[in-house]
């Protein structure tokens, strides 16, 4: 039976646009082909894949059948010259290899989709290269710059009490800020200490919340914080269990909380240092710093393969060159006298 049968007796007549929130897709109204739709659909009924994912794989397919269309082509007649004229058209436009790989990933996926359901006699991408990706190390910032970012929140009034928990959480659980953003007051377990995160591949796991970032997340749900926010009537559903709230009293976004996070890092002069996921990575590095085991971290960051938590476990050049430099005998300045 193909897959697009079965996604389709799941939930009759869904398209990729009923899995995810319709407002993702206010800036972008350009439809995309049959085929398109129905791949983002089986992504996203079958494999479960995050929001995110199909809002950038969407993303990606539009400018991809757009090219196609510029060059007079569609899905169908498209062949592996057109499939890596666009990709290169992509590096020329700046976007980084990550974005380029992530492209091609789409666009792969989506031929394999059409041949598997007899839509198409052969896969233009089979003998396409995946870009070469650089490691990168995750960056974090050490502890004593975590301590001045998480100190940049204090603060009595309704939004520094939140803000002052957003940074809390993040550090004390590792979480991705989506899932901070979608987190519901349901979430929080009142007397296990163990919070209920929705992660990638809509994949449940709970994660242990620390002495002070559930003092701070008390304080933001007391009464001086989350309710001075709640307004009169609230405007969607599913706001009011939002955990976190904007100033107009609906669920924060992940824009909201990088907003959040480079307003408090502006004030300790830490915004060169800080990107959306810095409170994560510094969580895993610190954690295996102070001797935890990978494992738990893996389990604590919501990782499908150690390998990926091993990266934190790689050391910097200018550090190793430190401690090289500070430890072997023969690699130490000559004091002169």
């Amino acid at each position: 039976m193909s897959r697009s049968r079965r996604a389709g007796r799941l939930v009759p007549g869904a398209s990729a646009l009923d899995a995810v929130a319709p407002d993702d897709f206010e800036d972008d109204p350009r439809a995309l082909s049959p085929n398109s739709e129905e791949y983002l659909t089986w992504l996203a009924v079958e494999h479960g894949r995050a929001r995110n994912t199909i809002v950038s794989y969407r993303r990606d397919l539009l400018a991809y059948e757009s090219f196609l269309a510029s060059h007079g082509h569609e899905i169908g007649s498209a062949d592996m010259g057109l499939v890596e004229e666009h990709l290169a058209q992509l590096r020329d436009d700046g976007l980084a290899p990550a974005s380029v790989a992530r492209a091609l990933a789409a666009i792969r996926g989506l031929h394999r989709f059409c041949v598997d359901e007899e839509r198409a006699q052969s896969d233009p991408t089979s003998d396409v290269s995946q870009p070469r990706l650089q490691l990168r190390l995750p960056k974090a910032i050490d502890e004593e710059e975590v301590g001045r970012l998480l100190d940049a929140a204090e603060g009595s009034d309704a939004f520094s009490l939140r803000d002052k928990a957003i940074l809390e959480v993040l550090y004390g659980t590792g979480m991705r800020v989506s899932e901070l953003a979608g987190l519901s007051l349901s979430d929080l377990g009142s007397d296990t200490g163990l919070v209920r995160v929705l992660g990638k591949g809509s994949k449940e796991r709970l994660v242990p919340l620390g002495r002070c970032a559930r003092a701070a997340l008390d304080d933001w749900l007391g009464p001086r914080g989350r309710p001075q926010l709640e307004p009169r009537r609230w405007a969607r559903r599913g706001d009011a269990e939002a955990v976190f709230l904007n100033g107009r009293g609906g669920r924060l976004t992940r824009q909201g909380i990088w907003g959040v996070l480079k307003k408090r890092a502006a004030l300790v002069g830490l915004s060169a240092r800080v990107h959306p996921h810095v409170l994560r990575h510094s969580c895993a590095t610190h954690m295996l710093a102070h001797g935890a085991d990978i494992r738990v971290v893996q389990e604590l960051l919501g990782h499908v393969s150690v390998a990926t938590t091993q990266l934190y476990t790689r050391v910097s050049p200018e550090h190793l060159r430190k401690v090289y430099e500070s430890a072997h005998p023969r690699a130490r300045p000559r004091v002169t006298q």
